[in-house]
């Protein structure tokens, strides 16, 4: 009784233009993910060139000496020009300022988004962010750290509805079966956005014009606020409030999504939610992967200096490599993920599982190595840069699985999981510095490696047992019909797809 899909709609066929609404829809959204990682991560190089390192009182470092010396140690004595006599504790607390911002409004604007949706919250909730990076060098010389402090942590209330307002927007703008490919496309500008900023906010800070480090965020904040406009005047919220979109191309997509939450919604089904089995899949597996790499990109440049006596962070081109290698392979592995969908050979819970699986074993695997390999920089290095590749297959894996299970509740599921996953991540240096405090020996680093390769590794595990692809039966999709006047189609345990009056 089964129906292939040519036949569910006759005139809903994939468009034959190569560059649609939908592509260019992400490609705003990659910007914008490259923007706000660009936002969150310039502070760390600027930081440097601010603090004058020779006046303030520098702490007792302690280093390992089971490795020999080096050439390439410290060099923050090249940067001791800076103003400010911030301690390095005190530099903790700026850094972290902006993170307290953003992971305050992710559940807030999630369910703000689901009700009066997600364009706006996105373009103005990056405009705050973009245009208070003015206010940065104003913040530092005049009201000092605490004003700086109060600054940061503004532009990271505007980050927030980010990746939750991202999600809810890829739920009604991307097919099904294209999912994995464009959105490890869009998350993946995370990465982009960090090999971007970390050389260029370096160049920025020696070169810049208006002294140097405050050209970091007069220059980016300009790029961020143009981004701002553009989206806001040229990108709309779902197909059927796009003016310009091909109507071949309208019709795909709604067809595809099987309606979209722009044309329904119903009630946020909050009970079901939290009973979801796949939802706490997703949930452990987005804060095993958020406390592994933060493991990964923190604790082992901190490992290469205290033990290796080597600090990646002293060559920008190594300290972009693993992001550049993440943003590779994340999609590499997209690709092979659709190619999995469209095949039909897979369904979209195999795919998930079998993605997410190397997105989180193969880094657990690479840290249980790295703390094996001594003295070894070189290995060091590549196990870094290796471990960050395959760790791109999480966005074809959990990242986008929330699009699987609820089109409608996307949004609301990310920012639960996102706000969960960062307050998680955070624990990682905690614990990485009370285990390694006043001995920092390859002993007690390797604890440190073996307790995030743990993690990784169950949570991937969890996910395997308990996660699924298949649409929930609380996401409402009877109403599809009844508002899209459109068949509905859903994919049965073998993949096949069918008229949803069959499966009734």
């Amino acid at each position: 009784m089964s129906e292939s899909k040519e036949n569910i709609c006759d005139d809903c066929s994939k468009p034959k233009k190569m560059f649609g609404t939908r592509h260019y829809m992400t490609f705003m959204l990659f910007l914008g993910m490259a923007n706000a990682y660009i936002m969150r991560t310039n502070m760390s190089i600027g930081i440097v060139s601010m603090v004058n390192h020779t006046a303030i009182e520098t702490e007792n470092e302690s280093f390992d000496d089971e490795c020999p010396e080096t050439d390439y140690g410290d060099v923050t004595d090249k940067h001791s020009n800076g103003e400010y006599q911030w301690s390095t504790s005190l530099q903790g607390y700026i850094l972290a300022s902006f993170f307290y911002g953003y992971v305050a409004t992710q559940i807030p604007f999630g369910i703000l988004a689901k009700r009066f949706g997600s364009l706006k919250f996105l373009g103005w909730g990056m405009m705050i962010n973009s245009v208070f990076a003015f206010l940065v060098p104003f913040a530092a010389n005049r009201w000092g750290w605490v004003g700086l402090c109060v600054i940061r942590f503004i532009q990271g209330l505007g980050e927030g509805p980010i990746v939750p307002c991202t999600h809810a927007l890829l739920a009604k703008w991307i097919p099904p079966k294209e999912r994995s490919r464009m959105g490890a496309f869009v998350y993946a500008g995370a990465q982009f956005g960090t090999v971007i900023s970390m050389p260029l906010s370096g160049l920025l800070a020696e070169h810049g014009f208006a002294g140097g480090w405050p050209s970091i965020f007069y220059v980016f904040g300009t790029v961020g606020t143009v981004w701002c406009i553009v989206f806001l005047l040229t990108c709309k919220e779902d197909p059927q409030s796009h003016k310009t979109i091909d109507e071949d191309e309208r019709k795909y997509i709604v067809n595809q999504l099987w309606g979209s939450a722009r044309m329904t919604s119903p009630p946020i089904p909050w009970k079901s939610i939290v009973t979801s089995m796949p939802f706490f899949a997703i949930l452990l597996a987005h804060m095993g992967h958020n406390y592994g790499y933060e493991t990964l990109m923190t604790e082992l440049p901190t490992y290469m200096k205290q033990v290796l006596r080597f600090s990646i962070k002293e060559n920008g081109f190594l300290s972009a490599l693993p992001y550049l290698s993440m943003w590779i392979c994340s999609n590499i592995i997209s690709f092979i993920a659709d190619w999995m969908l469209e095949s039909e050979r897979f369904t979209h819970t195999v795919t998930r599982k079998v993605i997410n699986s190397v997105g989180q074993y193969g880094p657990a695997i690479c840290l249980f190595i790295a703390s094996f390999t001594g003295c070894n920089r070189y290995l060091t290095v590549a196990v870094l840069t290796i471990g960050l590749g395959l760790n791109g297959g999480i966005y074809s894996g959990f990242k986008i699985n929330h699009l699987d299970l609820t089109p409608r509740f996307a949004g609301i599921l990310m920012s639960f999981t996102n706000c969960a996953a960062n307050i998680f991540g955070l624990l990682a240096p905690i614990v990485a510095g009370n285990i390694i405090e006043g001995k920092p020996t390859i002993g007690q680093w390797r604890i440190v490696f073996v307790i995030a390769a743990a993690i990784y590794f169950l949570c991937a595990t969890f996910y395997n047992v308990f996660g699924s692809g298949e649409r929930q039966k609380w996401d409402n999709p009877e109403l599809d019909d009844v508002n899209s006047h459109t068949p509905k189609a859903v994919d049965n345990e073998n993949g096949v797809r069918q008229r949803n009056i069959e499966m009734q």
